[in-house]
């Protein structure tokens, strides 16, 4: 297999094209670095050769390294993986400095040969390191293009030279939101901030007069030149020290210590800024190796890049069945669910028929999707003419007849079963017998629910999350009667609008939720305990969840939660768990203290709704203790408490995939990413460990934490759950 390929013309110069052949688009592995640096060393020494143009035979230049092969280094290292791991990355770092060199003399920096890159589209990761690496970079001008570092967003960091190369080139603090926030930008923002050198309507004629008319000078990177000086200044600068620590405290203020890539890639940077260029490169790669040999890493990149991805092309998706792409989607409900469902598929470009009972209620749903709209062309993310097209696929009404040739109906009215009984009815008396109806429904059984249908297994669940337009996650329920067309219809549409499926098995509160409820209720109960509301909830935050349970509670609303005990409670009889968090909520309701939207909850707010602290009443009616428990306690009790329910989920067969579990975790309500989700989170810990843990959690704080069976006979036989489950390759 060639991924890269050269040619060399008339004028001397030899243009190197990566394409790699069985992708769509283009993403580099060891053997792609080692046949780059093949086709280097020839034009290098062929005299003939005057420069070199690396280009990309795609519509895009690269997405990044081949995650797999990251697991590949570790795999194949025997005993001493880390030194795999080094050893492959310096590999790189070679090949790399051999372009940024290019032959010139080590002294003189003269007698090399001018090396470009040419960007068609969007140049990622390595996709980016490369070209830094290079002596100018050309961007076709493609205002779809993204230009930039994602890797901290998988848990890792740029390690391939582009930690170095971004901050010697911007200096410390010029490079941090590129790489400690993973921020992509256009190529014409790319060259206005420095990552870039030339954006041109025709690049590769540009790039060749380049070629052939650079001098000595125009090879040599700024760091390689006498009297070199970092932008902003080197740690033991006084300019540089007060980055540096700025730096330190922006990124232990946002990851409060959590995500491990970001601390390793400060310390890279901190480190290599103090020697020189080369050293600096071998500080990365042994940063990068530590971050590649820590466990989170591995599950981060699993859950987010390897299983995220399969799911997105439908690994769970019914076989057999021909496409199911949405054309006409009718949506019930012009509220803040359903407004945010039909401006996401307004987006895809699917015709979109949005009702309610008024036709005041219908255009309010459409405005919220044109609002949404001004708000993005004020921030320059799109256009009028965006705008028009995407609201003129929006039909607000009150006629329920335009829905005659709708191929998928998403009920999102009122959570009451009476109300979704009777728009289950009204509606199927209009739309075709092949029509898919979908309940947005976040906790009332599909099954019940498709009861009201003459059509049961046409009838699913669609549960979106909150607000629609920014949640990525999208989970469909099968019902007891569902059948594989329907299943397949919500997978592809939910592909269609971008977001990423789980499909999970019918029961109270499906997954999500099923998980979410005890880890706000474990933060409520300790309250009642006695522990610090601030602690509970920074405990929450130090393990990388975005807010703490009683914030979250908080935000959406305590009346909502009291309304589902009561709902709960009234299901399930003398099954409904002790009502000590009940307790809480009912005082706390019963005070108006409702909530963030009534600027009363567990936290007091300011006249324009800004938390100014906990409400005082709270330690009045529960006393904190004297003697607070530990944070690791605290931590485990909220951990355990998701992950256990995980765990039973998949043990009842609610939960079918393992990967579902994970991914659906953290997008679906931002469980600590750098543990790549409870399933994960159980496997790092050790299947006898949590055994072990569950058994001490529940001798000292009641039932909810005794070992699942499943659980318990894992830790009896050693087994991890990916080692058992997985139907995917592992990243170990």
């Amino acid at each position: 297999m060639t991924d890269f390929t050269m040619t060399k013309d008339a004028d001397g110069i030899a243009t190197i094209v990566w394409d790699c052949t069985d992708k769509s688009i283009n993403v580099m592995n060891m053997e792609g670095m080692r046949q780059l640096d093949a086709f280097i060393d020839s034009a290098l020494d062929n005299e003939a050769v005057k420069g070199i143009i690396i280009t990309s035979g795609k519509k895009d230049f690269a997405a990044g390294m081949d995650l797999n092969v990251l697991a590949k280094m570790k795999a194949t290292s025997g005993d001493n993986p880390a030194k795999g791991v080094f050893e492959g990355i310096m590999m790189m770092h070679n090949a790399l400095r051999k372009i940024e060199r290019a032959g010139m003399d080590p002294k003189t920096n003269k007698g090399g040969k001018p090396i470009v890159t040419v960007l068609p589209g969007t140049a990622l990761g390595i996709g980016l390191e490369l070209p830094l690496a290079t002596h100018r970079i050309f961007a076709a001008e493609n205002p779809e293009a993204k230009i930039g570092f994602p890797e901290i967003l998988v848990g890792l960091f740029p390690g391939a030279g582009g930690t170095t190369r971004l901050v010697r080139k911007l200096g410390a603090m010029g490079a941090s939101q590129y790489l400690l926030e993973g921020k992509l930008i256009t190529p014409t923002k790319a060259k206005s901030a420095g990552l870039i050198d030339e954006v041109s309507s025709e690049p590769m004629k540009d790039a060749r007069a380049w070629v052939l008319s650079a001098s000595a000078s125009d090879l040599v990177k700024i760091w390689d030149a006498k009297g070199y000086k970092m932008p902003g200044g080197t740690p033991y600068h006084p300019s540089g020290f007060l980055t540096f620590v700025g730096a330190s405290a922006m990124v232990h203020g946002k990851t409060f210590g959590a995500f491990p890539a970001a601390k390793a890639l400060l310390s890279a940077v901190y480190e290599g800024a103090q020697v020189p260029f080369d050293t600096a490169l071998r500080i990365e790669a042994r940063w990068f190796t530590n971050i590649i040999m820590d466990p989170s890493s591995s599950a981060m990149i699993r859950s987010l890049f390897l299983n995220k991805q399969a799911l997105e092309k439908g690994a769970v998706r019914p076989a057999d069945i021909a496409d199911q792409r949405v054309r006409k989607v009718g949506i019930i409900g012009a509220g803040m669910m359903g407004a945010g469902i039909a401006l996401v598929s307004a987006q895809a470009g699917i015709d979109v028929v949005l009702v309610d009972q008024t036709r005041e209620a219908a255009n309010k749903g459409k405005a919220y999707g044109e609002t949404y709209i001004d708000t993005s062309i004020k921030r320059g993310k799109s256009t009028a003419e965006k705008k028009k097209e995407i609201l003129s696929k929006i039909n607000a009404t009150t006629d329920l007849d335009l829905l005659r040739d709708a191929d998928l109906i998403i009920e999102a009215v009122f959570e009451d079963p009476e109300v979704k009984s009777n728009v289950t009815k009204a509606v199927e008396a209009v739309i075709p017998k092949n029509c898919i109806f979908a309940s947005n429904t976040s906790t009332l059984p599909i099954s019940e629910l498709a009861k009201s249908s003459l059509r049961p297994e046409q009838f699913i669940g669609i549960h979106f999350f909150s607000p629609v337009e920014r949640m990525k996650l999208v989970e469909i329920i099968k019902g007891k009667k569902t059948g594989d067309h329907a299943v397949a219809k919500a997978l592809d549409y939910v592909r269609q609008i971008s977001k990423t499926p789980i499909v999970v098995n019918d029961a109270r509160f499906f997954y999500a939720n099923r998980c979410i409820i005890p880890y706000i209720n474990e933060g409520i109960r300790m309250v009642s305990e006695g522990v610090s509301p601030a602690l509970v909830d920074n405990a929450a935050r130090m393990l990388g969840f975005p807010i703490g349970p009683l914030q979250l509670v908080d935000e959406t609303s305590i009346d909502l939660g009291a309304k589902i005990a009561r709902a709960t409670k009234t299901a399930m009889g003398n099954d409904y768990p002790d009502s000590a968090v009940d307790n809480v909520l009912f005082w706390l309701e019963g005070q108006g203290r409702i909530g963030r939207k009534a600027k009363a909850g567990f936290f007091s707010y300011d006249e324009a709704g800004k938390r100014i602290g906990y409400w005082r009443g709270l330690h009045d009616r529960y006393p904190q203790m004297e003697e607070q428990p530990q944070l690791t306690e605290v931590q485990h009790r909220l951990m355990f408490a998701q992950a256990l329910e995980a765990i039973r989920a998949l043990e009842e067969g609610v939960l079918m995939d393992v990967r579902e579990g994970d991914v659906g975790a953290i997008l679906g309500w931002g469980f600590a990413p750098w543990s790549g989700g409870p399933i994960s989170w159980i496997d790092i810990l050790g299947s006898p460990y949590a055994a072990n843990r569950c058994d001490e959690l529940q001798s000292a704080y009641g039932d909810r934490f005794s070992c699942p069976n499943l659980l318990r006979e894992m830790s009896e036989k050693g087994q991890s759950f990916y080692g058992r489950f997985a139907n995917v390759d592992k990243v170990t």
